[in-house]
């Protein structure tokens, strides 16, 4: 299927991983700049062969530096402007990362509790694991917050398949009718 340039008001992201495959389903309504550039970096391919990279038990799984750091870099001084926060951070619910105000790039996490004290602090879901959450809640927790996302920046895949072995890792993310 051909995807358009622009996103649909709502579309789903299939995440085949090391552990298993879960199904994300974005809402434009939600966070239309996020879900703009999720859905930009899924067509592009940037998750596939990336890191689950921090992940905090009852808290988030993190994601989305790329496996090639070119690709990385590419995007990281694109900044997006905030979102405004309509849907909470419930279990399952999908946001970008973000470093303060206007900040947001290309990491990603899944909320894997209520955490709703991330609304007030403007991170803002675009979108909702609707199926697989088992297969999120497995993912490794081994390393918690261990790799280091410079590192990650700089060097990619690479630095995490040497140093973090037992990973789990995105092996494609496809958009789905």
């Amino acid at each position: 299927m051909e995807w358009p340039a622009e996103a649909p008001d709502t579309f789903s992201v299939q995440f085949d991983c090391t552990n298993g495959t879960f199904v994300m389903e974005c809402t434009k309504a939600w966070a239309p700049v996020g879900v703009q550039r999720f859905y930009d970096l899924v067509r592009e391919g940037f998750f596939d062969d990336s890191g689950f990279f921090r992940v905090v038990p009852g808290f988030v799984v993190q994601f989305g530096l790329a496996a090639d750091p070119k690709a990385t870099a590419k995007w990281r001084a694109k900044m997006l402007k905030d979102d405004p926060v309509i849907e909470s951070n419930r279990e399952a619910s999908v946001c970008f990362a973000t470093s303060g105000p206007n900040s947001r790039t290309s990491q990603l996490f899944i909320n894997l509790g209520n955490n709703a004290r991330l609304d007030g602090m403007g991170f803002a879901p675009f979108g909702k694991v609707t199926s697989g959450m088992d297969v999120v809640r497995a993912i490794t927790a081994k390393y918690g917050e261990q790799p280091h996302q410079g590192q990650i920046t700089a060097n990619g895949t690479e630095y995490l398949k040497k140093n973090f072995p037992e990973m789990d890792f995105i092996k494609t993310a496809t958009l789905v009718a």
